[in-house]
C-alpha cells in the first residue's frame, strides 16, 4: 500500500469534488422546468460545467507528477494502482452527486429565480447565495433521494440508447488523461505525444457530449415548459443519465488499460 501518498489522496479528493459538481449540473435543467426559466438555468448549467472542465484540466499536472514520484522499479504496477483508485474517486463523486441530487433541484431552483431577479449577474447571485441568511434556507432543503422519487417513472419509454451512449462517452471523459499518462510509460519513445492526446480524448468525449447527449434532455425540458412533455419524464431522463454516468465511471475501470495501449498503439503512426 505504499502507493498511497498524500498527494493521491490530495488529487483523489480534488477529482471527487469535479465528479460531483458534473453529476449536480444534471439538476440544473430539472430544476430550470420545474420553475420555468430554462434560458436561465442554461446559464447556470453552463457556470457548472465550466468550473467543472476547468478543474479537470487543473488537476492534469498534479496527476501526471504521480509518474516523476513513482519507484525506478514496478513503476508500472505503482502508477496503474493510483491511477485505479483516482478513477474510483471519479465513482465515489458520482454518487455522492446522486445522493444530493433532490437537494439542489430545490436549491437550484430558487437560484435559478435569484438570478433572474439580479439580471444574470452570476456574482450577485454566488453573493447571495453564500451569505449565512441564505446558507440557512439552504441547509433546510437537505433530503436524500426517496422510492417515491423514480417509482412513478414509466420504464417503458426508457432511451437505452441515449443511456449507452452517455455511458460510454463518460467512461472515455474519465480515463482519457489518465490513459493518456500511461501510454507515455508504455512507449517512453513516444511519450510527449502520448501525452498531448490527453486534451484530444477529452476534447472528443465533450463534443460527442455535446452533439449526442445534450440536445436531447434540453429539448425534453423545452416540451415540460410548453406543456408538451412532463415533468415526470425529464425528471426519469435525468435519473437515467446520472445513473449511465454511474455505470461509466465503473466502465472506466475496464477500459483504462486497453484505453492505454491503444493510445501507445496508435502514436507509431504521428511519430
Amino acid at each position: 500500500m505504499d502507493f498511497i501518498t498524500e498527494k493521491l489522496i490530495f488529487i483523489s479528493l480534488f477529482i471527487f469534488i469535479i465528479h460531483s459538481i458534473e453529476t449536480l449540473a444534471y439538476a440544473v435543467r430539472l430544476s430550470g422546468a420545474r420553475v420555468r426559466l430554462l434560458a436561465s438555468a442554461l446559464s447556470l448549467f453552463n457556470v457548472m460545467v465550466i468550473v467543472s472542465r476547468m478543474a479537470n484540466m487543473m488537476q492534469q499536472p498534479f496527476t501526471a507528477s504521480l509518474i516523476d514520484k513513482a519507484p525506478n522499479t514496478g513503476t508500472l504496477e505503482y502508477v496503474e494502482s493510483q491511477y485505479r483508485i483516482l478513477i474510483g474517486a471519479s465513482t465515489f463523486g458520482t454518487i455522492l452527486g446522486i445522493l444530493l441530487l433532490p437537494t439542489f433541484i430545490a436549491i437550484f431552483s430558487r437560484a435559478i429565480i435569484h438570478l433572474s431577479e439580479e439580471r444574470g449577474s452570476i456574482p450577485a447571485l454566488l453573493k447571495k447565495g453564500f451569505s449565512i441568511e441564505y446558507v440557512r434556507r439552504g441547509v433546510k432543503h437537505i433530503h436524500l433521494p426517496r422510492i417515491s422519487y423514480i417509482k412513478d417513472i414509466n420504464w417503458k419509454l426508457f432511451p437505452y440508447k441515449l443511456f449507452f451512449i452517455n455511458m460510454l462517452i463518460t467512461s472515455i471523459y474519465t480515463i482519457g488523461v489518465l490513459a493518456a499518462l500511461y501510454a507515455a510509460l508504455l512507449a517512453p519513445d513516444r511519450a510527449s505525444t502520448a501525452n498531448m492526446a490527453s486534451g484530444l480524448i477529452n476534447g472528443v468525449a465533450t463534443i460527442m457530449l455535446t452533439l449526442f447527449i445534450d440536445p436531447k434532455v434540453s429539448i425534453l425540458a423545452d416540451d415540460v415548459i410548453n406543456q408538451r412533455g412532463s415533468y415526470l419524464s425529464l425528471k426519469g431522463v435525468s435519473v437515467m443519465m446520472v445513473t449511465s454516468r454511474l455505470l461509466g465511471t465503473i466502465l472506466a475501470q475496464l477500459l483504462f488499460i486497453p484505453g492505454a495501449q491503444y493510445i501507445a498503439w496508435f502514436t507509431k503512426f504521428i511519430v
